[in-house]
């Protein structure tokens, strides 16, 4: 399959290496998207150690990290804490304007921004930022709009393999 937009590597680790922000999507990005529900009705999710190790190295490194999820689940909350991501936003119904507002209150601009998603809800977003991008089975329509796709699924270490590329970016622009 043909992805029209995906950015040659060296363009990409180019445009990486400008990124201040990484914000990450839960449901199909951090997780495999499945649900899992008891008999009494309570809900959780799987997330990925390489994916926490890979979001921990970047916060180290000084990149802002966000995590921004339509569903209003406490879990994503905890795992945010565990992690040391101080920007959490949960139960969002536009992500667009939840995290426009976050680059105003960091100062920066949202061409400075990169953003993970996999589903519909994630394409305003990801149409908005500097570099967006996708994890491998995400619907067609955000893998279209994305400069790059993991090779991983989500759940399945895509956010390890971005972060990874977020630190080579910056070790290979000098970042700071």
């Amino acid at each position: 399959m043909s992805r029209r937009s995906e950015l040659a590597r060296p363009d990409l680790v180019e445009r990486l290496g400008a990124v201040k922000l990484l914000s990450v999507d839960v449901d199909g990005v951090l997780t495999d998207g499945g649900l899992y529900f008891t008999d009494d009705g309570r809900q959780s999710r799987k997330f990925n150690v390489r994916d926490g190790v890979g979001m921990k190295r970047a916060l180290a490194a000084g990149i802002e990290l966000a995590i921004v999820s339509a569903s209003a689940a406490q879990s994503i909350r905890h795992r945010g804490e565990i992690l040391g991501v101080q920007h959490v936003f949960i139960g969002v119904e536009d992500k667009l304007a939840v995290i426009s507002g976050l680059c105003r209150d960091l100062g920066i601009g949202l061409a400075e921004v990169a953003h993970v998603g996999d589903d519909l809800n994630d394409l305003p977003l990801l149409r908005a930022v500097g570099c967006p991008l996708s994890v491998a089975d995400a619907v067609p329509e955000v893998r279209e709009a994305a400069v790059f796709v993991t090779g991983n699924g989500g759940g399945a270490g895509a956010v390890r393999e971005i972060c990874d590329l977020v630190m080579e970016a910056r070790t290979a622009s000098g970042g700071a």
